[in-house]
């Protein structure tokens, strides 16, 4: 069984591959690749493994994108920290979704699945997921403001009244609609859990927007866009031609 990894921490791909080692010393990992760009390029260019072990987060986006670019005909078994993305993941070839910490008798039995597998149908899939979705739709709803620190006070911000998020400098800048800059306690990954993403998109390492910030797009080299916001920041905003697709859909809602 030949099996394609999709992992950007090391320690999680060193660990996945002991316990793939264990539950099922046959398989041959083929390539152990940590971003959206390197696995459409690999899977472009060879044969189609056999199971495919996605985290959902990778060091450029998220393994899902994978899927919007390219058929992909392989099964997967995503392993995340997150369950917000399992009714996604269920309309690939999704065998499982494992939470991480991943445990050898849950990998052994995503496994005996795959041996075992077939498309299930629409209402089946729905029957499965129910579970996890009425648990995530109960306990992390998106949030709909922000305490930010002016001072010696703290302000609420609405999530309507913000424009974009930066990271830099290991810091994170909140910027609302008419310019007001104030630091948030949280990284670009944890936001991009907790704000809906009907309105938020991460754009690339630096950059989380809300819709109404968008005001332009431009032709960039290799496939990129250029993004022109309001406010706009003094950083230029580059979408990789990766992500380019799924930025353009995002806005055409």
């Amino acid at each position: 069984m030949r099996v394609l990894i999709l992992e950007d921490e090391y320690p999680a791909a060193e660990r996945l591959q002991r316990l793939l080692n264990q539950a099922a010393p046959e398989a041959q990992v083929v390539a152990q690749l940590d971003t959206v760009a390197g696995a459409v390029a690999w899977l472009q260019n060879n044969p189609p493994p056999d199971l495919i072990l996605a985290d959902i987060h990778l060091a450029d986006g998220i393994s899902l994108d994978v899927f919007d670019q390219l058929v992909v005909s392989s099964p997967v078994i995503f392993t995340t920290a997150y369950d917000q993305y399992a009714l996604q993941a269920f309309k690939t070839h999704s065998v499982d979704y494992l939470l991480k910490p991943i445990k050898l008798t849950e990998l052994q039995a995503a496994l005996q699945k795959l041996r075992q597998w077939h498309r299930p149908a629409a209402s089946e899939v729905a029957e499965q997921l129910q579970p996890l979705l009425n648990t995530s739709s109960n306990s992390q709803a998106p949030k709909t403001r922000f305490l930010v620190r002016q001072g010696e006070q703290l302000l609420p911000i609405q999530t309507t009244d913000i424009a974009w998020f930066q990271s830099r400098n290991e810091t994170v800048t909140l910027v609302t609609r008419n310019g007001q800059r104030y630091l948030v306690d949280y990284t670009l990954e944890q936001l991009e859990q907790q704000l809906d993403a009907h309105q938020f998109f991460r754009l690339n390492r630096q950059f989380i927007a809300q819709l109404p910030a968008v005001q332009r797009l431009h032709p960039h080299f290799n496939g990129k866009l250029k993004l022109d916001l309001q406010p706009a920041p003094t950083d230029e905003v580059l979408v990789s031609r990766e992500k380019a697709g799924a930025v353009k859909s995002w806005l055409e809602g």
